[in-house]
């Protein structure tokens, strides 16, 4: 009897040191993190109506737990814990305490897409922006007409920064939109699709970056196929270069309220004061005259030579080159062009 009551008593000691042996091992590792210090945040989604236990599968999936056991045995000690639905910035170098601390807090503001177009004016942009409820009318061109406001890798120009404001997809938060915010981005993006990697090439190209951008925002509006852009490219310099007008009829268009009011338009074509009227006047127009692409930028870096001088566009849209005046009458006359 007496033996087996030793035995019992072993068998005790030896359960209660196995518990309490997993029980010291439980909370080391809930104080351990899977990856070292300074590893970088990731976002995490918390769905709405998941459960703290039911947020383990998804943490471990993403690598920020070893063990979703572990996970509910802290959650267990943890007491309550009520996680907010949303987005959270967090990092496998987080602890379980400070992930679940983490997932408690306020979650990312839902962001929503704006979309700037190709070719927009700075007068487009500050339209849509106003219609989407972001600014008040005239915010967004007020802020871009103070260049001395924000940094960039390249020059900036002094009295507007048309054409330097990248066309792109931005998400932006409306309760909190800034947009002196945006703008800076926009250059950013500028310079990285843009004039970084062609730094050496404009230093090389005898253009200066705003001659380049002038020339690439009418190529925005000339020539609806990049791959045709070079070429327009080639004989709108060439016209420059030699003294001659470029007659790029959208450079008329640019003051304009509305891009296509033809009333305005025509008014506009047949002043031959209005700097902005390439049919009369040689040389680059007075600045941009909406926000280019990278291929409308590349092009007008790098045009390619021809033997043309004139272009035009069939009702298609289809591009029509010819070598001289009388060429390019023929071609206006067969495809109406006028």
């Amino acid at each position: 009897m007496k033996r087996i009551l030793l035995v019992l008593v072993g068998l005790f000691v030896l359960a209660v040191g196995a518990v309490a042996g997993t029980f010291f091992w439980a909370e080391r590792e809930v104080q351990r993190s899977v990856a070292p210090p300074g590893a970088a945040s990731v976002e995490f989604t918390v769905p709405k109506g998941t459960t703290g236990r039911g947020l383990g599968t998804q943490l471990a999936a993403q690598g920020l737990i070893r063990d979703v056991r572990i996970w509910r045995w802290h959650l267990y000690r943890r007491g309550a814990f009520a996680p907010k639905a949303g987005r959270h910035m967090v990092s496998p170098s987080m602890t379980m305490a400070e992930l679940s601390t983490a997932l408690e807090g306020s979650p990312i503001p839902e962001d929503v897409p704006f979309v700037v177009i190709e070719g927009w004016r700075l007068r487009d942009t500050d339209a849509a922006l106003a219609t989407a409820g972001l600014i008040k009318p005239g915010a967004y061109i007020a802020a871009a007409s103070e260049p001395g406001r924000y940094t960039a890798a390249f020059p900036l120009p002094r009295a507007t920064l048309e054409g330097y404001l990248y066309p792109e997809t931005y998400r932006v938060v409306p309760g909190s939109f800034n947009v002196q915010e945006l703008i800076q981005r926009q250059l950013d993006t500028f310079a990285e699709r843009f004039y970084t990697p062609h730094r050496e090439a404009l230093q090389q190209s005898g253009r200066s970056l705003h001659e380049v951008v002038v020339m690439a925002s009418m190529l925005e509006r000339e020539e609806p196929v990049p791959a045709q852009r070079p070429l327009v490219a080639g004989i709108l310099w060439k016209r420059v270069d030699k003294g001659f007008p470029l007659g790029v009829d959208a450079t008329s268009r640019y003051e304009l309220a509305e891009w296509n009011d033809r009333v305005a338009f025509l008014k506009r074509l047949r002043d031959q004061e209005d700097p902005w009227n390439t049919r009369h006047r040689k040389g680059l127009p007075p600045g941009p005259i909406g926000a280019p692409t990278v291929e409308s930028l590349q092009a007008s870096l790098k045009p390619k030579p021809s033997e043309f001088w004139y272009y035009l566009h069939d009702a298609e849209r289809r591009l029509h080159p010819s070598r001289n005046a009388d060429e390019h009458e023929a071609l206006r006359r067969k495809y109406n062009v006028y």
